[in-house]
């Protein structure tokens, strides 16, 4: 007799066993409650047993929303070179309180977020062919409005060229 599932059943761990492997999940990255929640139903727990291992996780220090959200942010604006409003989006994609969004936002200087525009508005001035400068203005800022910079900064900085 063959004891393997059959391909694309997944076999229900039980809570001790949902811990151990959500533990490793959490000390590899930071992790949102949510990811973890979502990934304890991929393991097939149940309601309470969810959020049972959930707080037990918690406690335990492998989850912390705070910690989570200043390494989010961290991360897309220094890596990905995100502005505030993508940050923004993605941390509430993730069910993040606003008391820790506002705690992100501290990890951003606001010299180095201005000077990332900057160095982003004259890197995409580079790539633009000769075209009229105000359809040119245009395709910088929708650029950079798209990587999530506020349009009002945007704008001040695309004019100043």
């Amino acid at each position: 007799m063959n004891d393997k599932p059959h391909p694309g059943v997944r076999k229900t761990l039980s809570p001790k066993e949902a811990r151990i492997k959500a533990s490793r999940f959490c000390a590899y990255q930071e992790r949102s409650q949510q990811q973890v929640r979502d990934k304890l139903y991929d393991y097939g727990l149940k309601g309470n047993e969810v959020e049972e291992v959930l707080s037990d996780l918690i406690v335990h220090g492998f989850i912390n929303e705070e910690r989570f959200a200043r390494s989010y942010v961290r991360g897309k604006f220094r890596i990905k070179k995100w502005g505030r409003k993508k940050i923004l989006q993605g941390l509430k994609q993730h069910q993040i309180s606003d008391y820790c969004i506002r705690k992100g936002w501290e990890e951003i200087n606001e010299e180095e977020y201005n000077k990332t525009l900057h160095i982003l508005l004259e890197k995409k001035a580079g790539t633009l062919k000769a075209i009229n400068p105000a359809l040119q203005r245009s395709k910088i800022a929708s650029y950079l409005i798209g990587r999530g910079f506020e349009s009002d900064l945007v704008w001040t900085a695309v004019n100043g060229i």
